[in-house]
């Protein structure tokens, strides 16, 4: 950066209910795709940063796990990270799927936003779907149970909004030196990125019929010497019944889910990938700390 004005750069901790829509916020605001999005609920597990410029401000959007009432280990490593995330950013900006209105995990959510003390904005997302008057009643209501500094109205599917939203996170972010280069969008590593991405087509695929506990680890990455990558991936399932639904019919599913998951890791890479998947079954890998190690989440004690 050059310049005499000085350089602004914060964390900004996305939190919500589970498919409040964090996902598809966060890569409309970074401007390119960084976390995967699904109709499965807990789609993202552990904290994905994206980084986003505006003017000579950088703000890295941490999307943070869905906040919900945990029932299993796994669920719980998901809360705790995402709480861990609120509580270590500069910002906390809660969004809220407004088409749902404040449900009872987003109740829960604003009891419990009192005690965090970052300063806190309102973030009303799908707008196009709902009247003005509505999101007017919502943003009074949530606004009476915790004081946020600012409440935006956005779309993240269209972008209305997002523009104004970025101005003022940014103007907000404290004053500093940036940490990420200027052409970097994620701190993702690409090996970690490519397992997300293969993980988003297997749920697009098969939403209806795979629990949302399955996984995938890249396990081999080779650069070779023609300029393309030979990629090596496992997907882990809990039992051989979801292992056949993921091989499907003569190989049919996972052979589809290869080639959308393919495609996109290449753009993502940049080079020509040759993606071979292997489906294992992995019995009560939720139990097992080095998998969370894996996915960048703290393991939770019993």
């Amino acid at each position: 950066m050059t310049g005499g004005e000085e350089t602004r750069c914060g964390f900004v901790a996305l939190i919500g209910a589970p498919n409040a829509g964090k996902s598809t916020l966060l890569n409309r605001l970074v401007g390119t795709k960084v976390s995967i999005v699904t109709h499965k609920v807990q789609t993202t597990r552990a904290i994905i940063r994206g980084i986003a410029l505006r003017g000579r401000s950088q703000i890295i959007f941490v999307d943070t796990p869905g906040i919900f009432r945990p029932k299993r280990r796994l669920d719980r490593a998901m809360v705790e990270t995402a709480w861990g995330g609120a509580r270590d950013a500069d910002r906390v900006a809660l969004l809220v799927d407004a088409a749902k209105g404040l449900g009872d995990e987003t109740r829960d959510i604003l009891d419990k936003l009192r005690d965090i003390a970052q300063p806190k904005d309102l973030i009303l997302n799908k707008i196009d779907m709902v009247p003005r008057p509505t999101l007017l009643a919502l943003a009074q209501e949530a606004n009476a149970a915790v004081p946020f500094g600012d409440t935006f109205m956005v779309s993240a599917l269209t972008g209305d909004g997002c523009d104004d939203l970025l101005d003022r996170l940014g103007a907000a972010m404290p004053a500093g030196p940036w940490l990420y280069p200027e052409d970097q969008v994620s701190d993702l590593p690409l090996r970690s990125l490519a397992a997300e991405i293969t993980r988003e087509k297997l749920f697009l695929r098969l939403h209806d019929e795979l629990p949302y506990d399955a996984t995938v680890e890249t396990t081999q990455w080779e650069d070779r010497r023609d300029g393309s990558a030979r990629v090596e991936q496992t997907i882990f399932v809990a039992r051989e019944s979801q292992r056949k639904i993921v091989l499907g019919a003569g190989g049919q599913t996972i052979k589809a889910i290869s080639m959308a998951a393919r495609s996109e890791i290449a753009e993502a890479a940049e080079q020509p990938v040759h993606l071979f998947l292997f489906v294992k079954v992995r019995k009560n890998w939720a139990d097992d700390p080095e998998r969370y190690r894996e996915m960048g989440i703290e393991f939770p004690g019993d």
